[in-house]
């Protein structure tokens, strides 16, 4: 994967939209400390080089409706490419999976998995244990209450980035 230089107004630029979204021209120039147009320009070659692959709110869902947050771990029986893809496939395929991530240790997978019930929850399951997705075992951990979700705060990563 192709690694960006950014100097600090990129960084600004990019920590202004994770925390703020989309925002006007000059809202976000204001918020850089840079004038509208040079702000802007940076902002596109920003998306264009695929720093920036959307703009998402934060909703509330316990505000909404009642939802059942479930973490699993997921070991394969095995580890073909062939596997591995198929697994990702149907986990792409789930919209109750809202997070999957490839691990190493112990798990193959981690999801983080939000239903309306329990009962959703266990069908979602029966789906991921069909046969040809090979799933050797897999621990469930019911979401209590979150403690802190949060975006990683990009000045502190960029100032420790090699380079």
């Amino acid at each position: 994967m192709t690694k960006h230089r950014l100097d600090a107004i990129d960084i600004r630029i990019l920590s202004a939209v994770q925390e703020h979204g989309q925002l006007s021209k000059a809202r976000l120039a204001e918020i850089v400390n840079l004038s509208p147009t040079p702000c802007l320009a940076r902002l596109h070659r920003l998306k264009t080089a695929g720093l920036i692959r959307g703009y998402h709110a934060d909703i509330a869902l316990d505000r909404l409706c009642d939802i059942t947050q479930v973490v699993v771990t997921v070991a394969l029986t095995e580890h073909r490419r062939s596997d591995l893809e198929r697994f990702e496939a149907r986990v792409r395929a789930l919209d109750e999976v809202t997070d999957c991530i490839a691990t190493g240790g112990g798990m193959d997978y981690v999801l983080r998995v939000v239903s309306p019930s329990l009962t959703a929850f266990q069908n979602t399951m029966e789906e991921l244990l069909a046969p040809e997705l090979g799933v050797q075992r897999y621990m469930t951990y019911i979401v209590t209450r979150e403690i802190k979700s949060a975006r990683p705060n990009l000045p502190r990563l960029a100032a420790k980035a090699p380079g």
